[in-house]
């Protein structure tokens, strides 16, 4: 594809190899103008787009990648049926003015004489997520980092509805001494309260309203925040969520920095996180118990 000179509010420009979008932003990186990424798997809904509003109110230029990481799915059927819906996504970012789309193949991103980073993620890579998806952040903490030396933003926007993986991509560009700001957005959500997520358009109009029982019972920790210790709190939350049809994977209240689950004490940040399965489709969700003063 022909490099474009990109100006403000340009028209989308579409890259497919890192020789080209690598010419494309040199300018920007010259120039020492802000780049901002905003890393994604596609199947693009506003919960993205908050993010890449937030990126173009911050950044002088941003870059949002579309890229189905096989690295992080453990389960072949998922990735199968993970949504791919391009042709809406690049419609979607015209529509929100964004700067540059990035769409690698698996080729482009892990070539032949690619080597794994080295991170030590423990031991926050072996709770929650780490213990049903093994091998999922070491996926992560690859495909980021990649992105990272590509694209070499100052600032990358995740959404904070995936918490643990923020925390991971945040000790990520910790170790490796990448010189980027990691900023949490909050979560987008529906009206019934349910996170707003690629794999919710999997969900029947009947599971949808279903699944908002893990906003319920996010919303029922905060109720119990202080007014009984952490292990309790999580006893009342599970019991509580018991009386619907989603199937509980798991449900943990932790601290925000070390993902430790908590029992006696409270901690500025406590988080409840959880995982369940609505029919087939696995959601995520968590919610910030006490606030982080």
């Amino acid at each position: 594809m022909p490099v474009c000179d990109i100006k403000e509010h340009s028209i989308l420009e579409r890259f497919e190899d890192i020789n080209s979008i690598r010419k494309a932003l040199k300018p920007f990186w010259d120039s020492k103008k802000i780049i901002g990424l905003v890393p994604t798997m596609g199947a693009l809904h506003e919960g993205h787009i908050s993010l890449l509003k937030q990126a173009k109110q911050e950044c002088d230029v941003v870059v949002v990648t579309i890229f189905v990481n096989p690295t992080q799915f453990n389960n072949s059927g998922d990735l199968d049926n993970y949504p791919r819906t391009i042709d809406e996504d690049l419609a979607l970012l015209r529509g929100e003015n964004c700067d540059i789309v990035f769409i690698p193949s698996v080729e482009e991103v892990y070539p032949k004489d690619y080597e794994n980073i080295k991170v030590d993620l423990s031991p926050m890579d072996e709770v929650m997520e780490g213990v049903h998806r093994p091998g999922h952040f070491e996926g992560v903490a690859n495909v980021v980092s990649r992105f990272f030396k590509i694209i070499e933003p100052q600032k990358a926007y995740f959404g904070r509805k995936d918490f643990q993986q923020v925390t991971v991509v945040e000790e990520t560009a910790r170790q490796l001494n990448l010189p980027v700001e990691i900023v949490p957005v909050e979560t987008l959500r529906a009206s019934n309260g349910l996170a707003l997520s690629s794999r919710n358009k999997r969900l029947s109009g009947d599971e949808l309203e279903k699944a908002s029982i893990i906003y319920r019972t996010l919303n029922y920790g905060k109720e119990l925040a202080h007014q009984t210790s952490p292990k309790d709190a999580l006893e009342k939350m599970k019991a509580y969520f018991e009386n619907n049809s989603l199937e509980l994977e798991y449900l943990d209240i932790v601290d925000p920095n070390s993902l430790e689950s908590l029992n006696q004490y409270w901690v500025p940040g406590t988080t409840a996180c959880i995982a369940a399965f609505c029919g087939e489709v696995r959601l995520i969700d968590n919610m910030e118990l006490v606030p982080n003063d």
